[in-house]
């Protein structure tokens, strides 16, 4: 089969970066699906992992962490696909990704796709979505359905991956959703996303809360930069309030006041982290991508695609890559076909 793989850890503009190369079709465990892939997208998590080190691989290592495409066939204990099922997943940092014709994977993270969605569509959502929802409604102690209603939500980087389903999914929710961008496309993007208000992460956050009749706000997603904004958060966020983290810190965080102070709950969220560790409810993966699926086609929820590439492969792949380390991205990207 086709796939986009690596053997070194090298700057994106170094055509060994990422390499096409042919590879033996996975096999299947009795878990698994084999999937063929039609469409992936790009997550930070594939630049962080493609970054330049020392280190070197025997073998091809194939990256991808999001994928639309159709199952061609089972293991021996899965009951709820069958073949030519359409499906879409995140898939497992520990296993071969989805830069690739075909992809095995655990039948207990995936589901149906969005019947009202493309691949390349679909193929944007699943790991920002589980992230979204796990974060707010796992991690964080808020229901899904009604968990916001009366509370505020500030999200630091509206605009990205995981930004543009969070505003969703909180304002479904009932949070009122303040978002952060600095230009005026992203500003506009968080606004079709659904926020209600956007303030400029590169200008001081308080003054402009406070003009929108924010003094503290109830909740609050740092979807960037955990060092940067720990100690603004702490003065904005309510008592016993709550926040939320994706990324890890780039220095040691001071957990005292006011955190202390306000008891205010601190949540982490790593997708990976049942997939990785075969947690008892690794399938509750699977279930919210069905829960996602079934708002998408009732009308609740849309797509976060916003650029595409064609086909698949390292050329394409390397772009993606770039464009996702410029910082600059909206949304996401999604490459699809071969």
């Amino acid at each position: 089969m086709k796939a986009v793989a690596l053997t070194r850890y090298l700057p994106i503009d170094d055509p060994q970066s990422l390499m096409d190369v042919e590879l033996p079709k996975p096999e299947i465990g009795e878990h698994d699906l084999l999937v063929r892939v039609e469409a992936v997208s790009v997550n930070p998590v594939d630049t962080k992992v493609r970054s330049p080190k020392p280190q070197a691989e025997t073998q091809p290592r194939v990256l991808g962490y999001d994928a639309a495409g159709v199952v061609e066939a089972v293991g021996a204990s899965v009951k709820e696909f069958k073949a030519g099922d359409e499906v879409y997943y995140a898939g497992d940092i520990t296993r071969g990704g989805s830069n690739a014709q075909y992809q095995a994977v655990d039948a207990r993270i995936v589901a149906h796709r969005p019947r009202k969605l493309s691949a390349a569509e679909s193929a944007a959502l699943p790991l920002t979505a589980i992230t979204a929802w796990e974060l707010l409604f796992q991690r964080m102690p808020y229901d899904s359905e009604h968990g916001g209603e009366g509370k505020s939500l500030l999200i630091i980087a509206g605009a990205g991956g995981v930004g543009s389903i969070a505003i969703q999914l909180a304002r479904r929710a009932g949070f009122t959703v303040i978002a952060t961008a600095s230009r005026p496309e992203t500003q506009a993007w968080c606004r079709a996303m659904g926020a209600q208000h956007v303030i400029d992460h590169r200008q001081p956050l308080a003054p402009q809360l406070s003009a929108l009749g924010f003094a503290q706000v109830d909740a609050a997603l740092n979807l960037a930069d955990t060092s940067r904004y720990w100690d603004v958060l702490g003065e904005l966020l309510a008592p016993e309030s709550h926040v939320g983290l994706i990324v890890e810190p780039s220095m040691p965080l001071h957990i005292g006041d006011p955190y202390k102070a306000k008891c205010i709950g601190i949540h982490w969220e790593m997708m990976f982290a049942r997939p990785r560790f075969k947690t008892p409810d690794m399938g509750e993966q699977g279930r919210i991508l069905a829960r996602v699926a079934s708002l998408i086609d009732s009308g609740e929820l849309r797509s976060i695609q916003r650029e595409s590439l064609s086909p698949i492969n390292a050329k394409n792949m390397r772009e993606a890559h770039r464009r996702l380390e410029s910082g600059a991205t909206i949304g996401k990207l999604v490459v699809s076909g071969w």
